[in-house]
């Protein structure tokens, strides 16, 4: 007779689909308009250096403009990288599988769901992973 390890997974806590899409779409709102308002940002820099001669090396001004362009560019990337774990999040709702830890596949808490809906991994696995 073999002896092995039995581990017990519990169940993922009961969610209230039209509550936790509810939040989602919330979300996916905010972060849309977000994007929308950082392209905008992006544009507007793009355009008001296009009307000068822009020599980064000799125009003091062309750093900063460097420096402000790359950060919009940033935080438009992350946005866009929200967004697409909000979509994610909401796949894995009509899935059936929203709130499960994708890597040990325990229950993700509610408080972590509450401040990061896209959540994919509980805070043990979040924290395991290197960076």
């Amino acid at each position: 007779m073999a002896s092995g390890v039995f581990i017990y997974v519990s169940p993922p806590a009961p969610v209230d689909p039209a509550s936790v899409r509810a939040r989602l779409s919330a979300r996916r709102t905010d972060t849309a308009a977000r994007i929308q308002a950082l392209e905008r940002d992006f544009d507007a820099i793009v355009e008001a250096n296009a009307l000068v001669a822009v020599d980064d090396e000799h125009d003091p001004d062309g750093s900063s403009t460097a420096f402000e362009r790359a950060h919009v560019a940033s935080l438009l990337a992350q946005a866009q990288q929200q967004l697409l774990g909000v979509d994610q999040a909401l796949e894995r709702l009509e899935r059936g599988d929203y709130g499960r830890c994708e890597s040990c596949g325990e229950a993700i808490p509610d408080e972590r769901l509450e401040v990061r809906p896209s959540a994919r991994t509980c805070v043990r696995c979040a924290e395991a992973r290197p960076r």
